[in-house]
């Protein structure tokens, strides 16, 4: 990735450049966190989103730390798609 001046404005950056801006700023968001960012995930109940990650299927995609979860979101849907 090439490195662009903060200052530059928005009319002076080419369409690639554009481009990987936005692609290093989704990159930077690839994570939820708790039950209720997995629920948000999956797209279902807190409760059922539990329920999921007791199963053990999302074990690659979940760090837990005491009370602390930290859902990885491209692996957890990549995960569920595969079961």
């Amino acid at each position: 990735m090439k490195k662009i001046d903060p200052q530059t404005p928005l009319w002076k950056l080419t369409v690639e450049e554009f481009l990987e801006i936005i692609k290093s700023l989704n990159s930077e968001n690839r994570h939820e966190y708790g039950l209720k960012g997995l629920a948000k995930v999956l797209g279902c109940s807190v409760s059922k989103a539990s329920e999921i990650k007791s199963s053990g299927m999302l074990d690659e995609a979940i760090i837990q730390k005491g009370k602390i979860i930290i859902i990885d979101k491209q692996k957890v849907l990549e995960l569920f798609g595969r079961k």
